[in-house]
């Protein structure tokens, strides 16, 4: 691979690392919440302890989509469950009005686990949403079938790097938001931010459309 292709797909993983940690879920609130009130490093260490989970789920999500797109109809499959998924959650994000502080899975877990540290808080919240590992296998089809990164161990491996780098940027930044904001970064702030997410996620999937309606014409055409 050329440095220009690794460049497109730790820029990839970068982007989408921040964007997907900014809406709502139950990270994001418990940082907010255990912030305010433990400060910045626990926060923080929240924070990492989730990346480090979801990391688990994008590398299993990566592995697992090797070797399947040489098909074509497998990639238009992927291409229409990408523009499939970006809508529903951009409407999801876009019209919500509170933020989940937990689930009936992630409630399961914990039960079981009993997390002491703020890492395996984190961790475990993360590990108790398998929900989690269907979104990066979509993703990462929808980043393989538009090209935005290669089907080679490299191309992946620095998409997964740039996530990791995106997530604890986020996680990093709103956890030092919340220990000095004295409670001005507030629930209702992060559900204004989840709207804007919504609105991008839309974005993009008005261009996948387009692309999906250009891959049609080209088949018939052919």
């Amino acid at each position: 691979m050329d440095f220009s292709s690794l460049l497109l797909a730790s820029f990839t993983g970068l982007v989408s690392g921040f964007l997907i940690c900014i809406p709502v879920g139950p990270i994001n609130i418990t940082i907010i919440n255990e912030g305010a009130k433990r400060g910045f490093l626990w926060a923080c260490l929240i924070g990492i302890g989730a990346m480090a989970m979801d990391l688990i789920y994008c590398s299993l999500a990566f592995v697992g989509s090797s070797g399947l797109f040489g098909s074509r109809t497998f990639r238009a499959i992927m291409e229409l469950l990408s523009f499939l998924l970006m809508i529903w959650l951009g409407m999801k994000y876009l019209v919500a009005h509170d933020l989940p502080e937990t689930t009936p899975t992630v409630e399961a877990v914990e039960h079981k686990i009993h997390p002491h540290t703020a890492f395996m808080i984190g961790f475990v919240r993360v590990l108790g949403n398998p929900a989690v590992l269907l979104f990066w296998i979509t993703l990462s089809a929808t980043f393989i079938s538009h090209e935005w990164i290669s089907d080679t161990l490299v191309s992946k491996l620095a998409c997964v790097g740039g996530i990791s780098v995106g997530g604890l940027t986020w996680f990093t930044l709103l956890s030092y938001l919340v220990s000095r904001g004295h409670g001005k970064f507030s629930r209702n702030t992060l559900v204004r931010m989840s709207h804007v997410s919504g609105a991008s996620l839309l974005i993009v999937a008005f261009f996948i459309g387009i692309r999906l309606v250009k891959m049609l014409a080209a088949h018939k055409g052919g």
